[in-house]
C-alpha cells in the first residue's frame, strides 16, 4: 500500500523505479539474517522457506565471534533450512560486526554440521547470473552484508530491490540508533550513501516505529507457539520451537516478529502502509526526517495491519498447513 504524495523530482525518481521492478512476483529472494538471536529471524527464515520456491540465497551476519566460535549463525540456519526440505538454498556466511549477547541457538546444531562457506559476493553474484531481472534482498539484520556488496561489487546494485527491517525516526530509546543500525553504523552509512548517489534504487526500511508492537508478539501461549510445539510436529517446528524456549528462558518472555512483518512487505503483502520519506542519519546513527530536499530518499513503514498480518504467519507456520516451496522445474 502507498501513500499518495507530491511529484517532486526524487519522488518521481523513486515511483520509475518501483514500476521498474513490477516483476518482482518472480525474482529470486535473498534474506540477509543475524538468525540465531531473537527468534523472529528464525520464524521470518522458516515462513520464506515454507511458501517460497524462489527462495535462493540466506546470508547470516553478526556472526558470534569468540563467544560461540565464528559461523554458528549460519550453522544454524543450514541446520534449519534442510529441516524444511529446502537443501537447494544456499547459505553463506557473511560479515561479522563482533561478539554479540544475543545467541541462544547453542546445542542446536548437530557437532557433524560444518561452517558454511563464505564469500558473499560470489554467493550474490551467482544469484544475479541465474536471474533474468531484479533480485529480492531482505534484510533482517545490520546492514553489514549489503554495504560489503556496495563497496566490492557495485555492479550488482542495479539487479537489487531492497526491503530492510531497521531504523526507526522515533525509537523508543531516544539516546542511541536502532539495533540493526547501531550493530553496524558504518555499513548503514554506506548504504544510504549509495542510495543518494543513485547507485543502489531506493529501498523501503520497515522500521522500528511500527514494528514494536505487542499485537506481533509471540510468546508461550500464542497460537503459532501452540502449533509449532503440537503433538507429531515436524522436526523443524520442533527446532524453532526450542530456539524459542531457549529466548524466553535466556532474554525476554516474547519475541516480536519485525522481521517476518518485513518480509510480508519484501513479497508485497497488503500489511504494511510505506511511504516517501527524506532520512537524516546523525554521527550515532539516529534517523530524523529531513526538511524540503535535505536528507536521502527511502521508503518507510507508516502503519500496519498486525491481526491480518499475524494470521498470515500464523498459518504460514503452523505445520498442519500443507505449504507447496518445491522450486519449479524451468
Amino acid at each position: 500500500m502507498t501513500m499518495k504524495s507530491d511529484e517532486s523530482p526524487g519522488v518521481r525518481h523513486l515511483r520509475e523505479q518501483r514500476r521498474a521492478a513490477a516483476d518482482l512476483g518472480a525474482a529470486p529472494v535473498i534474506i540477509d539474517t543475524d538468525i540465531g538471536g531473537d527468534p523472529d529471524d528464525a520464524l521470518a527464515v522458516a515462513a520464506a522457506a515454507r511458501t517460497l520456491p524462489r527462495l535462493a540465497l540466506v546470508i547470516t551476519s553478526d556472526e558470534t565471534g569468540s563467544s560461540f566460535g565464528p559461523g554458528q549463525r549460519a550453522r544454524f540456519a543450514r541446520v534449519l533450512l534442510d529441516a524444511l526440505q529446502r537443501a537447494e538454498v544456499s547459505v553463506v556466511e557473511g560479515c561479522s560486526v563482533g561478539d554479540t549477547r544475543y545467541y541462544c541457538v547453542d546445542g542446536l546444531v548437530p557437532d557433524g554440521v560444518g561452517r558454511q562457506p563464505t564469500g558473499v559476493v560470489d554467493a550474490v553474484r551467482a544469484v544475479c547470473e541465474r536471474a533474468s531481472g531484479p533480485v529480492c534482498w531482505v534484510g533482517m539484520g545490520p546492514l553489514s552484508n549489503l554495504a560489503h556488496i556496495v563497496e566490492h561489487a557495485p555492479d550488482l546494485l542495479p539487479r537489487l530491490s531492497v526491503t530492510q527491517m531497521g531504523g526507526a525516526l522515533a525509537y523508543r530509546h531516544p539516546d542511541r540508533a536502532e539495533h540493526n543500525i547501531r550493530l553496524d553504523m558504518p555499513a548503514a552509512r554506506t548504504v544510504l550513501d549509495a542510495v543518494a548517489d543513485r547507485r543502489l534504487a531506493v529501498p523501503e526500511f520497515v522500521i522500528s516505529d511500527v514494528t514494536w508492537n505487542q499485537q506481533i508478539a509471540v510468546d508461550s501461549q500464542s497460537r503459532i507457539y501452540r502449533a509449532l510445539t503440537a503433538s507429531g510436529a515436524p522436526s523443524w517446528a520442533t527446532l524453532v520451537a526450542r530456539h524459542l524456549d531457549r529466548w524466553f528462558e535466556r532474554f525476554h518472555p516474547e519475541s516480536l516478529q519485525h522481521d517476518a512483518l518485513t518480509l510480508s512487505v519484501a513479497l508485497d503483502l497488503p500489511y504494511v502502509t510505506s511511504g516517501p520519506v527524506r532520512v537524516v542519519m546523525d554521527e550515532i546513527g539516529r534517523m530524523r526526517r529531513g526538511r524540503e530536499q535535505e536528507g536521502v530518499l527511502l521508503r518507510l513503514s507508516v502503519s500496519a495491519r498486525y491481526r491480518p498480518f499475524m494470521r498470515w504467519l500464523t498459518r504460514t507456520l503452523d505445520p498442519a498447513t500443507q505449504l507447496d516451496a518445491t522450486p519449479k522445474a524451468g
